[in-house]
């Protein structure tokens, strides 16, 4: 249900606002790396869920500007 409700969201909002989630996204996938590194990291199922929104965004980000050209 929650997959549904993040997708159903991020469908809603402008190519902007994607590129500023996507941004979000990669600091903290990059922050997750660094804590894995140091071995601080707790919630290690953070870092699947943080790629998985990452190819989430990209994918809605290909599609949309796939329809804008079309």
């Amino acid at each position: 249900m929650k997959i549904t409700q993040r997708q159903s969201d991020l469908k809603t909002m402008s190519t902007d606002q994607l590129q500023d989630e996507l941004l979000k996204l990669k600091k903290e996938q990059f922050n997750l790396r660094f804590q894995r590194a140091t071995g601080q990291l707790e919630n290690t199922a953070r870092v699947t869920q943080v790629r998985k929104d990452i190819a989430r965004i990209k994918t809605l980000q290909r599609s949309k500007a796939v329809a804008a050209s079309a």
